[in-house]
């Protein structure tokens, strides 16, 4: 899980003209494809010699990146021990995927998560309302941040220059996202577990679900991370937001869990929106370099991508269906009683003849199950 792809980077430089000359490095990790994100054209060194004697100087960057080589050497890397040759986690996906096999429970297949939707739930009291005016305040934010704007459908023609992404664009958007997304899973496992040590009663099956969802979306950002690094400045807005983000939802945690899974739920529904859009700019030609290339090798055996889905293109399709089933099963808990009722997506069902929660896309539930259809 914990091994790289990376094999003898080829990096392309470029420079702005004039004063203050600086230097972009990119980081391939095949020579079909990389992260680069850069436009071509006059920006380009013309004179190889010169280019030569420049790339001396950056040989120590990487992607958006402002840290030395010499500091980083890798994200993530696997153990170096004389006796340890890598780590096995007890932890894996929770469906394993087949491609053309038939619709079993708690399975991904290729066809199901190409039929995820984007789904939005309304809002039907304040405690919704609380959620989702949150949630479209912290969109507001990370938009802003990282430069994005989602065009109204049928007019993404009429975006300004500056909105229009790459490559590069939404690997940064993708780790800023994924690197807050991981929080409020573990916020709310560790705060179940400890109440359930100081209460001494059973926690009814919610803290494997919320821990395992909070582990999935590190590996999210395990597999983005392994494409570039961000550099001072990203690392900076992360440590910010993960900071305020982490303290504002263990407290409101505290206060109320089910507005925290609603809010919970409403932001899923909009990493499914970015997930898609991504999606369709691949499918577009307008993402030209993740059509063919290979994803990581963390995320094909963390997924078990079956062979010949082993893209960018695939990846992110399986990304988004995890985000479509977070986006369900917070709806889910959202609405029921946090105090005593028990986690449907570990439950067994007296009745197997009637449709129930899963984990996999066999039953996918956009807006949730409401608690008399699984309590």
């Amino acid at each position: 899980m914990y091994s790289t792809t990376a094999t003898a980077p080829v990096r392309v430089a470029s420079i702005l003209p004039r004063k203050g000359l600086r230097l972009t490095a990119l980081r391939c990790y095949s020579n079909a494809a990389c992260t680069s994100g850069l436009r071509s054209g006059s920006f380009f060194l013309q004179n190889s010699n010169y280019a030569k004697s420049q790339q001396q100087r950056t040989d120590n960057k990487r992607v958006f990146s402002t840290t030395p080589r010499t500091q980083i050497k890798q994200f993530f890397p696997p153990p170096e021990t004389d006796h340890i040759a890598d780590l096995e986690s007890s932890w894996t996906h929770p469906v394993f995927t087949d491609t053309d096999g038939p619709l079993l429970p708690n399975r991904f297949t290729y066809q199901q998560m190409r039929d995820i939707k984007i789904a939005h739930r309304e809002a039907k009291n304040w405690s919704d309302w609380v959620a989702l005016g949150t949630v479209r305040l912290l969109r507001w934010g990370m938009d802003y941040v990282t430069g994005y704007r989602h065009p109204p459908e049928g007019q993404e023609h009429k975006l300004p220059r500056r909105f229009i992404m790459d490559e590069r664009k939404w690997l940064v958007r993708f780790i800023f996202l994924e690197s807050v997304a991981g929080v409020p899973g573990m916020v709310g496992g560790m705060l179940r577990h400890l109440r359930s040590l100081r209460r001494m009663k059973r926690d009814n099956g919610w803290i494997e679900t919320l821990l395992e969802e909070a582990y999935n979306e590190r590996m999210h950002l395990l597999s983005f991370m392994k494409l570039a690094e961000p550099g001072w400045f990203m690392r900076l807005m992360v440590l910010g937001a993960q900071g305020v983000f982490f303290n504002g939802f263990f407290l409101s945690y505290l206060i109320s869990p089910r507005t925290c899974h609603r809010f919970v739920g409403y932001l899923e529904e909009e990493a499914v929106i970015t997930y898609t859009r991504a999606i369709q700019e691949i499918e577009a030609g307008k993402l030209p370099k993740w059509k063919t290339m290979p994803a990581p090798e963390i995320a094909i055996k963390y997924w078990n991508m079956p062979e010949g889905h082993h893209t960018m293109a695939d990846l992110i399709l399986y990304v988004r269906a995890d985000e479509a089933k977070h986006r369900e099963v917070n709806h889910t808990l959202g609405n029921l009683d946090p105090n005593k009722d028990p986690n449907p997506y570990v439950a067994k069902y007296k009745d197997n003849n009637t449709p129930h929660p899963s984990k996999g896309t066999d039953i996918v539930r956009s807006t949730g199950w409401e608690r008399e259809e699984v309590i």
